[in-house]
């Protein structure tokens, strides 16, 4: 029985059925093998080898097959073991046995148990050399192990050695020290005592010094307090006077090239300072002169763009009384988001012009943080306390005298005190009807 044979002669075996599978013809291949002809040659006789072997052992015409194409690709081996003398002692003992098998020799058995006696020797052999490596590799070790043991022996001794050394040397020092603090302790308490007498005299200087202290803290309080309010006052009036200057003076300037630009008058002319010092100027310039005119109604949007034609113009929007008109169905936050949304179109394409929008602070719940200003843009909020109609005339109140300002509202009593302080006042509706355009 195949089960009989050792492992390497049943492998040589199927390899033999295997190649010789491969060669047979359609009509003569044994059912059981038909499968494992399918294989590619380097994986028939691993994945075949149960069929094959049984092939071998039930078929005995698929046997003789097998047994002819061993005979015609191996004749020297089938040659050696079939002569009297039988094969040499140097063929290789599983090849012998698996040909003597498939060729059902007389002695067939005899060498399947040579080959089975010789794998067994041969991993006798093997596993005593594996031993014997293993011996040699632990003997190896312990060898080791025993030098390092000597070496940190020898280092420990050093150690404890100079251990000993330190503390005989942590005594002596030890017993000359107490010395020194025996006498250092006396020192101490002399120096306690006087100590002690200096600290009450300081302490009856210091309190003698502290009322004067705090009398000169006092003074200087009091001077500091006068200096900063008067430095104070002197830095916001004069940043105050400075920043009406430079808006005073972008103002005129930008104001005379636009009548420069607006007459097409060259540069070799008289500058506008010298004809408004003239008769016919007394009355003064209005920049205001062509807007809302030519019987505009007062929702008409081309009146914003004229009025953002004006150069140097601060436009002064009251952002609540705008997005009530137009869009009170919103929350505020979005009434506002929208109308700066628009803004901030508007501001980019009037790059001459200065936009603030005015939002009643009182008309929230709190003081509203973060809000996303537009670029050129600039949003205030009324102070707490206050509405928005009271930082709008602030704001105009603000401007030097000849800077063009508008402020667009459409709350009548705005409106009127905004124009008495001089500035031109738009309705809410014309920039509504301008941002829907």
């Amino acid at each position: 029985m195949t089960e009989t044979l050792p492992a390497d002669v049943r492998s040589q075996v199927v390899v033999y059925a295997a190649e010789a599978l491969a060669e047979l013809a359609d009509a003569v291949v044994p059912a059981s093998l038909v499968a494992v002809r399918r294989f590619k040659a380097s994986r028939r006789a691993r994945l075949g080898a149960v069929p094959l072997a049984a092939a071998i052992e039930q078929d005995a015409h698929f046997r003789g097959r097998v047994a002819e194409w061993v005979r015609r690709t191996n004749p020297d081996l089938v040659a050696a073991i079939t002569a009297p003398d039988g094969p040499p002692p140097a063929a290789p003992p599983a090849q012998m046995a698996a040909i003597a098998y498939i060729l059902r020799l007389p002695d067939w058995a005899a060498l399947v148990e040579e080959a089975a006696r010789s794998s067994a020797q041969e991993v006798s052999s093997a596993r005593m050399d594996e031993a014997t490596r293993e011996i040699s590799r632990l003997q190896e070790q312990i060898e080791a192990v025993r030098r390092l043991a000597r070496t940190e022996q020898e280092q420990l001794r050093a150690q404890l050695d100079e251990a000993r050394t330190e503390a005989e040397e942590a005594r002596r020092r030890l017993r000359a020290s107490g010395d020194r603090v025996r006498r250092a302790e006396i020192a101490a308490r002399e120096i306690s005592v006087a100590a002690e007498t200096a600290r009450d005299i300081a302490a009856q200087a210091a309190r003698d010094s502290g009322a004067e202290a705090k009398r000169l803290r006092a003074r200087v309080h009091e001077l500091e307090a006068a200096a900063s309010a008067t430095r104070r006052d002197n830095r916001d009036s004069r940043s105050m006077d400075e920043a009406r200057l430079r808006v005073l003076l972008d103002t005129l300037m930008a104001a005379a090239n636009g009548v420069r630009r607006e007459l097409s008058l060259p540069t070799t002319v008289a500058r506008p300072a010298d004809l408004i010092s003239r008769p016919e100027n007394d009355r003064g310039f209005d920049p205001f002169s062509g807007v809302g005119g030519r019987g505009r109604a007062d929702d008409d949007p081309a009146i914003i763009d004229d009025v953002l034609a004006v150069p140097g113009l601060h436009l002064i929007i009251d952002g609540y009384n705008v997005t009530k008109r137009g869009y009170g169905a919103l929350t505020l936050q979005a009434q506002r988001a929208r109308l700066l949304a628009g803004l901030g179109a508007l501001a980019g394409r009037a790059l001459d012009t200065e936009v603030t929008v005015v939002f009643d602070a009182t008309a929230v719940v709190a003081r509203p943080v973060g809000v996303a200003m537009p670029r050129g843009v600039r949003v205030v909020f009324s102070q707490a306390g206050e509405l928005a109609d009271d930082e709008i005339r602030r704001l105009v109140r603000a401007e030097p005298p000849g800077r063009p300002v508008a402020v667009v509202t459409s709350d009548r009593e705005v409106a009127e005190n905004c124009a008495s302080l001089g500035a031109r006042t738009v309705s809410s509706d014309a920039m509504l009807s301008r941002l829907d355009r």
